[in-house]
């Protein structure tokens, strides 16, 4: 393997970041003073780091993986990439002759290198060699799926009861209640095993008093809440695929069940969001021959990144298979074929109404769905008020962006891109507006990361 034919961005490197913290951290380190011996070759970049110790920090990252790029360092850090890896991929892709090409790298990253390389290797083999790994036990399975039917039945029919005493006490009730009553109503849930429930119901614990027309906000949630578990209590009467999508809304765990699609699948975002217990990274992938749009979940314990890492505008060859799911665009990532490289295609675009219009065809499957994944053609941003929107630069149509979007650092990096000329955004689009994660401007193919 040799060195990269070409290197990333530095927009491709800060996608890469766990959080803000580490994107400020990585950043100062993005220069040659704290560096020493650093190179690149192989389909590796390595460096040594001055920190505040006497000696320096050891710092690999294996560019060649085909699960995206892998990272070590000597630091004692719990976030990956660490702000030393980010420093080093910034000072490689700066391209100024700051991280030389090298015949190899130094003993001490080509052992771990090696040992990446090895286990990569065997995995195939012994998965050739093995057979397929069943149930030990398909009765016992099917017992403990009935007993969890069960606890989420009795869980849906409490919440169903609790629902009804609110609307019965009148929705004022909410606000003096406070937060303890949905904290509790939610820990049932919990003890029934239905965490999509209660994830729902702490969320309606902080619409009472959040401001001007908030019962009507409540009475959506709980409507919809109330839909979710009739649907769960009359599952028998649904159709297949909006079962699925029932069980998967309740959290009920699901194996991609999917035909693989082996593809060349462009990395179009990467963004977490963060819980005292749980990181939940969302990839959004774009497949170059099949045109469509999926989206991959990876999970870190509190305080660490989650495993899985792709840097947005490169293309990775891989197989996905789909999850059940009426309408849903969650896949399992399975077997890929070579590092993620650079790629210059990006999805095709749409105007937003055809954008507004996906996502009510969308609703038809999924009731509860927050958002699609749109990519748009040609938009401008411009302010409305103290609002701002996504104006099509051909028609009168234009989408409101939304709360969340209007808080980021990334809105003034897409006002920047545009400078008033239109751009090619995608993002996800919903109830509450259109939320931009990546942009291209007219006439480059260079993706530029907004979340």
């Amino acid at each position: 393997m040799t060195e990269q034919g070409v290197r990333w961005t530095a927009e491709q490197v800060w996608a890469l970041a766990p959080d803000a913290a580490s994107r400020k951290a990585g950043g100062k380190l993005g220069t040659a003073g704290p560096w020493s011996e650093v190179g690149s070759g192989e389909g590796a970049v390595w460096g040594l780091c001055k920190g505040s110790g006497s000696r320096p920090y050891q710092t690999v990252v294996d560019l060649a993986d085909a699960a995206g790029p892998a990272y070590k360092c000597s630091c004692p850090s719990r976030k990956f990439p660490c702000k030393h890896a980010l420093g080093l991929l910034l000072l490689w892709a700066g391209g100024d002759g700051s991280v030389p090409a090298s015949a190899g790298p130094p003993d001490w990253a080509e052992q771990w290198l090696a040992g990446r390389r090895k286990r990569a290797e065997s995995k195939p083999a012994r998965s050739e060699g093995s057979s397929p790994a069943g149930p030990a036990d398909p009765e016992a399975a099917r017992r403990r799926a009935e007993r969890r039917a069960e606890r989420v039945t009795a869980g849906a029919t409490e919440l169903e009861q609790r629902l009804a005493d609110l609307l019965r006490g009148g929705l004022a009730a909410a606000e003096q209640a406070g937060y303890g009553l949905w904290d509790e109503t939610a820990a049932r849930m919990v003890d029934a095993q239905a965490p999509g429930l209660a994830a729902r119901v702490r969320e309606l614990g902080a619409i009472p008093g959040s401001g001007a027309g908030w019962p009507a906000r409540l009475l959506e949630e709980c409507a919809l809440l109330h839909l979710l578990d009739q649907g769960w209590l009359h599952r028998e009467r649904l159709p297949d695929t909006l079962a699925a999508t029932v069980r998967s809304r309740l959290g009920l765990p699901a194996t991609a069940d999917g035909a693989p699609v082996r593809d060349r699948w462009l990395v179009l975002a990467q963004y977490d969001t963060v819980d005292p217990k749980l990181t939940t990274r969302r990839i959004w992938l774009h497949g170059a021959a099949s045109g469509g749009t999926r989206l991959l979940l990876s999970y870190g314990a509190a305080g660490r990144a989650p495993e899985l890492s792709l840097p947005v505008g490169l293309a990775l060859d891989a197989e996905l298979s789909a999850h059940p799911g009426a309408g849903r665009p969650r896949s399992a990532l399975g077997e890929r074929y070579a590092a993620p490289a650079p790629a210059a295609f990006r999805p095709p675009g749409t105007t937003t109404a055809e954008a507004a219009a996906r996502y009510g065809e969308a609703l038809r499957d999924d009731p509860w769905l927050e958002s699609v994944p749109v990519t748009l053609d040609r938009v401008i941003p411009v302010p409305d008020g103290d609002l701002w929107q996504l104006a099509d630069a051909d028609t009168d149509s234009a989408l409101p962006l939304t709360r969340a979007a209007r808080s980021r650092p990334g809105l003034w990096r897409l006002v920047a891109l545009s400078g008033g000329a239109p751009v090619t955004v995608f993002g996800e689009c919903g109830h509450r507006g259109f939320t931009p994660l990546t942009a291209w401007p007219q006439g480059t193919g260079e993706a530029v990361p907004l979340c």
